[in-house]
């Protein structure tokens, strides 16, 4: 389920309210209180068979009783009545309710698991909010479904929250700034409705600019993935992740009855998606005053690099000290101070006394004037160097803080930068603040507050710069021997063992292109000399036992280095041997491996790692490797699948890239072969369910590339319905490998048509290129000469769990786009809206009706039910083919000169490309 019937829920016509009560401080009465005194337009119905009327309202014995089908049902039950409550809701035909009750079994409580069963049961098609949850809140209808203790202030902020007791802190602060919201909602334990539901629904909603997010568990990790990632794209979205810790991950799954995961993959989730995390709740309350300004306007999203761009800060201060301490914060967190022109210094010499500080910080001293605010504000907003300017007031007993305040609200109204504020102190900057709030400038308490929202902001924009960088061509990706690990992999489970030995390993890793460095196994002592005489002259050789109930075989003596001959290999193999039966008598020992060792001074050695998180599947690990890893700390994880700007990005993350980008006469280490190896392991992650972990520790990197040195993989059988279709595992559906294939042209050529790429931005910039005016116009709705960098990385940077966009290759030129064909799915799957659009010297063959079809027989498969497109009306070979197609066609009352089209396709049998007619036209 998405977004289907949430307007029953937060924009209701009318409401029940099941459980209402009279008995002061109950959270029945509470709720009547709040839904009557909230200013709700719509009727209102208490149900309670003990009451003739509450809150000055009749009330209702029962459900069945009352006199209209309320849209939404705010249930305040015992818990055990809720089944019962919510079956004769459903009869009634209520859409939507929102359970407050608890115990509906978090954590091992069997009787409450029990009761959210039959709650399920009896919901059918109902959707549900909670249960346990404080209710929610949309001030803008009046609307407030809870127990909190206060009316939230009409604003543009979403907040979605999975504990009570959050939202109302939230609330309180928020409301003692002027701080108001669209919507704040407690999903409690997501019975129904989840944070993939509230990012659906939010994301489209005209009223949110900006959502936030207190989560303890995402639950299904797929479903949030797609709607955060589609979210994140169109409005800021900040996140405080609870339970980071082990002992709060535990008492996260005590409180709302689900399992936390890992932090770091979370943190990975979070960034893969573009949100913006934070890690506290005075950060919380950072972002809530950041994004309920004009702040998160701050410079531009265009093509930059993201490591530099928008943070470098421009701090005005009438005192030095203040100034000193906001510029440490800005460092400290990764920002820049901006370097003033020499133009705006001489702005400042002739407005400031002689002492000011000549440079950034601008320190205006401690007497400065309003005057001396405005003159010096003026100068810092118009220089180019600064993204923002952060203004700073101490308070003093010969300067007015006030009038400072008026200074900076004068200047605030014809700025052309963003403008932050920190006014110090309590009752002296009072108002100056209140005053900052109205006017959507934000205003801190401290500095060091104002630099992390100025942060929040700057990470916000990286993270977004990062999901629109395009990756390279795939002309270095390697095609895996799939057949090979397939055959490794059943023969380790037919002999039920869960473990690859090390050469298996080596062979996986080597079957997707990772270099490997040369092992053989040695059964014997003899076996093993004979291996090592056929090395090359001069080869160190390593012996390794070999066993697969003995994983880490260094920690038990079962490795030798650097043996130079094979009498020494020998007698090293045979002493191992005697002494692994001896201390390991029960282990079973198939021999030794003999290793060829490497000798490349300087490499750093890394470790690569795939393991399997409970709720977002298969995460790819990288760090600093070695012995030490554990110790050492320094890896991240990342989100399959990956590309080589993942991938780049990935890297980027940890301590060690300071090392692998080179240092003194150390050159660089070959990143074009280290991102292969992690988007290598990412694909072997979708390729293969049963690859449980595994361990490329160490891997040496250096100028000369990368090489695995030792390799483990753990493997598990798996349903037939995951060996079958293993990427279903993943939380970010992969690239779709089984919807390659080819189309007809009209005279029987065959195109090769495969799903977009997000190399493939350039490519849709060629295409667009290389179409007629008329055509761009029919596909964009409006003259286009040339395709934008960030919508061409838009067009092919897409959600493929949502999305599809089909390219048509040049058969005469396999890496030019001569078409596309693109459906988009909203967040129900449902429906889906199509694009045309071809090459201008490929019009007239057919290639527009094969798409077309390709996209009916994609949306069938899919399940989608109606597949439909806004057609200009001059746009009559595209009307023909609809036509022709079975397409239905509407006049759009908003918009003469549009026409919907709409094929019902459950209902309509699969189009061919064989009658492919003549169509000059189609896009």
């Amino acid at each position: 389920m998405s977004v289907r019937d949430l307007e029953y829920l937060f924009n209701p016509r009318s409401i029940a309210l099941i459980g209402a009560s009279k008995r002061a401080g109950s959270v029945g009465a509470v709720l009547a209180q709040n839904l009557f005194g909230g200013g709700f337009e719509g009727p209102i119905m208490p149900v309670n068979p003990k009451h003739s009327a509450i809150g000055g309202s009749m009330t209702w014995k029962d459900i069945e009783s009352l006199p209209m089908v309320p849209d939404l049902a705010i249930v305040a039950t015992p818990a055990d009545a809720v089944p019962q409550v919510i079956a004769d809701l459903n009869k009634k035909g209520c859409k939507a309710a929102c359970v407050i009750t608890a115990g509906f079994g978090e954590g091992d409580d069997t009787e409450g698991h029990a009761r959210r069963q039959a709650v399920m049961d009896a919901a059918g098609s109902m959707r549900i909010l909670g249960p346990n949850v404080l209710g929610m809140m949309v001030p803008a209808i009046g609307l407030n479904a809870s127990f909190a203790h206060m009316n939230p202030k009409i604003g543009d902020l979403a907040f979605v929250a999975q504990s009570g007791a959050v939202l109302t802190s939230v609330l309180d602060w928020a409301t003692g700034r002027g701080i108001g919201f669209s919507h704040m909602i407690s999903v409690g334990d997501k019975m129904d409705v989840d944070f993939g539901d509230m990012l659906n629904y939010l994301a489209t909603a005209s009223e949110v600019r900006a959502i936030m997010l207190y989560i303890e568990a995402v639950g299904d990790a797929a479903k949030f993935m797609s709607a955060a990632r589609a979210a994140a794209r169109t409005k800021p979205v900040v996140v405080i992740k609870a339970g980071r810790m082990a002992e709060g991950a535990r008492a996260a799954s005590s409180h709302t009855g689900a399992l936390a995961g890992s932090d770091s993959v979370y943190d990975a989730a979070f960034r893969r998606a573009g949100m913006l995390r934070v890690y506290d709740m005075q950060e919380l309350f950072d972002a809530v005053q950041t994004l309920s300004s004009e702040l998160r306007r701050m410079g531009s999203l265009a093509d930059g690099d993201p490591n530099t761009v928008g943070d470098r800060l421009a701090i005005l201060s009438n005192g030095g000290g203040i100034g000193v301490l906001a510029t440490d914060s800005l460092i400290e967190q990764g920002g820049h101070l901006a370097e003033l022109s020499p133009q705006t210094i001489e702005k400042l010499n002739a407005c400031l006394p002689t002492t000011w500080s000549k440079g950034n910080p601008v320190d205006i001293i401690g007497d400065a004037p309003g005057s001396r605010y405005r003159e010096s504000l003026q100068a810092l907003i118009a220089d180019e160097a600064a993204d923002a300017v952060l203004v700073l007031n101490c308070p003093t007993a010969i300067s007015n803080s006030l009038e400072a305040a008026e200074a900076v609200l004068e200047v605030a109204r014809d700025r052309h930068r963003p403008i932050l504020t920190s006014w110090l102190g309590d009752m002296s900057a009072a108002e100056s603040r209140r005053r900052f709030v109205e006017a959507r400038i934000p205003t801190y308490n401290t500095a060091e507050e104002a630099v992390r929202g100025f942060m929040h902001v700057v990470r916000y924009r990286r993270n977004q710069v990062n999901l629109m960088q395009v990756p390279s061509a795939r002309a270095n990706s390697v095609e895996p021997d799939r057949d090979k690990v397939r055959s490794i992999i059943d023969q380790a489970l037919s002999e039920d063992r869960e473990w690859l030995s090390e050469v298996e390993a080596k062979q996986v890793l080597e079957a997707y292109g990772i270099p490997i460095v040369r092992t053989e196994i040695g059964r014997m002592p003899a076996e093993a000399a004979e291996i090592a005489r056929g090395f090359s002259m001069g080869d160190l050789v390593a012996v390794k036992i070999l066993s697969r109930d003995i994983t880490h075989k260094s920690d038990v003596g079962g490795v030798v280095l650097n043996l130079s001959s094979p009498d020494q290999v020998y007698n090293a193999t045979e002493s191992m041997l005697k002494r692994m039966h001896q201390e390991f008598p029960d282990a079973q020992i198939e021999g030794v491996s003999v290793q060829q060792m490497i000798r490349r001074p300087g490499a750093h050695e890394l470790i690569v790692g795939l393991n399997e998180d409970p709720q977002f599947g298969p995460v790819v690990l990288f760090g600093k490797g070695g012995k030490e890893v554990e110790i050492v700390g320094d890896t991240v994880t990342g989100l399959p699948p990956l590309n080589d700007v993942l991938a780049q990005t990935l890297i980027e993350e940890t301590a060690v890239h300071k090392l692998l980008r080179g240092y003194r006469d150390e050159p660089p280490v070959d990143f074009e072969s280290l991102r292969l190896v992690l988007i290598q392991i990412g694909q072997l992650a979708i390729d293969f369910a049963e690859v449980k972990e595994l361990d490329i520790n160490p891997l040496i990197a250096d100028s000369a590339g990368v090489m695995a040195l030792d390799a483990r993989i753990r493997v598990a059988a798996v349903s037939r319905e995951l060996r079958d279709n293993p990427a279903r595992r993943l939380a970010i559906h992969p690239y779709p490998r089984d919807q390659e294939g080819t189309v007809p042209l009209r005279d029987g050529t065959m195109v090769n048509v495969r799903p977009i790429r997000p190399e493939d931005a350039p490519g849709l910039s060629d295409l667009v290129a290389r179409s007629a005016p008329e055509d761009i116009r029919f596909r964009f709705l409006h003259p286009m000469r040339l395709l934008p960098e960030r919508l061409a990385a838009r067009l092919s940077q897409i959600d493929y769990a949502r999305e599809m966009a089909f390219v048509a290759l040049d058969p005469a030129d396999s890496d030019s786009i001569i078409g596309v064909a693109r459906l988009i799915a909203n967040a129900d799957g449902a429906e889906a809206e199509y694009a045309i659009l071809l090459r201008q010297d490929h019009k007239g063959e057919g290639l527009g009706y094969a798409l077309m079809c390709l996209l009916i027989k994609y949306a069938r498969q899919r399940g989608i039910d109606v597949l439909y497109g806004d057609v200009l009306r001059d746009n009559k070979p595209m009307l023909d083919m609809c036509a022709d197609l079975g397409f239905t066609q509407h006049s759009d009352p908003s918009d003469a000169g549009l026409v919907r089209v709409q094929l019902m396709v459950t209902s309509q049998a699969t189009p061919t490309a064989s009658k492919n007619k003549q169509v000059e036209t189609i896009n």
